[in-house]
């Protein structure tokens, strides 16, 4: 058995079971993934797929098992090379990070920036995604760092460490009524049009849950994973902006005014997560450091 077999078996299983876009995948031809299948196949002395004529359609419960144990096999290889170019004072490399828009757009800036300062020769490639997206990218060792709120303590194959807390502000145009009232509350919210996140992203559940408690329904007329495309509908008047305090910029969003609303829903936990066995290179564990002090000025501030 052969790591080129199992790549093989895990990149096709990632694909949808297309064999020309796994050998695309890999850099190979066709004919050489189809002979990986099949050696392993004959080596385990079983078959992993379901076949529709000479189509592949699907892992068979042998073949479920098989992708499982591939891809931990694969992700030990990894580790285990790591090993080696720590110990020889390499350097280089390549950094993957996965993250919402939210992260992407208004934490890692300065974190990545002090990062790089540190290590100009490994590459920060930043994967943007949904939380659900992230833990299946840092489960299959796609990425090797996953940064969100929402899913990835859920995730048992991964080691999650809590970093910031945030909570919520309403965003609404200059001279808006809502934001000259004197107490904020969940009634007042409800006699607008809402706009915030989509459900699965930056704490959309508990925004609605803290709303359900009180039997209300806000109006939400439109939704968005992307904190900036929440303040473009704002800025055209279809409602008032529920989103992340830390989105908020003072300078660029100077023609929205801004109310906190911390009083009203619970607090969030934005976490990093890795795969619980996988070896974290130096420059992998310095990053986390990194995110965590920018995260430990974050809390002070109450941002």
């Amino acid at each position: 058995m052969e790591l080129r077999q199992l790549r093989s078996l895990v990149t096709l299983a990632e694909n949808g079971f297309s064999v020309s876009r796994a050998a695309e995948q890999l850099h190979l031809v066709q004919s050489a993934v189809s002979q990986h299948l099949k050696q392993l196949e004959d080596e385990l002395g079983t078959r992993l797929f379901h076949r529709q004529g000479k189509r592949l359609a699907g892992l068979t419960e042998a073949g479920e098992a098989a992708v499982v144990y591939a891809r931990q096999t694969l992700a030990g290889a990894a580790s285990l090379a790591a090993v080696g170019r720590d110990q020889s004072g390499q350097t280089s490399g390549t950094l993957r990070i996965g993250a919402t828009h939210t992260q992407a757009r208004y934490i890692l800036p300065p974190v990545v920036r002090r990062f790089a300062g540190e290590f100009p020769e490994v590459e920060v490639q930043i994967h943007q995604g949904t939380p659900g997206q992230l833990v299946e990218l840092v489960v299959r060792d796609s990425v090797d760092l996953a940064i969100c709120t929402e899913a990835l303590a859920n995730e048992p194959a991964l080691e999650a460490v809590h970093c910031y807390r945030w909570n919520r502000c309403v965003i609404a145009p200059l001279g808006h009524p809502l934001l000259a009232v004197p107490v904020m509350t969940l009634e007042l919210l409800c006699e607008y049009p809402m706009i915030t996140y989509v459900f699965g992203f930056t704490g959309r559940g508990n925004f609605s849950t803290a709303f359900a408690r009180e039997g209300l329904r806000p109006r939400v007329v439109l939704s968005a994973a992307d904190t900036d495309v929440i303040k473009t509908y704002v800025r055209e008047g279809m409602g008032i902006g529920i989103i992340a305090d830390l989105a908020y910029e003072p300078t660029l969003d100077a023609d929205l005014g801004r109310r906190d609303l911390s009083h009203l829903f619970p607090w969030e936990v934005t976490k990093v997560a890795y795969l619980r066995d996988k070896y974290l290179r130096r420059y992998q564990r310095r990053f986390i450091d990194l995110f965590q002090e920018a995260s430990a000025q974050m809390n002070r501030r109450g941002r």
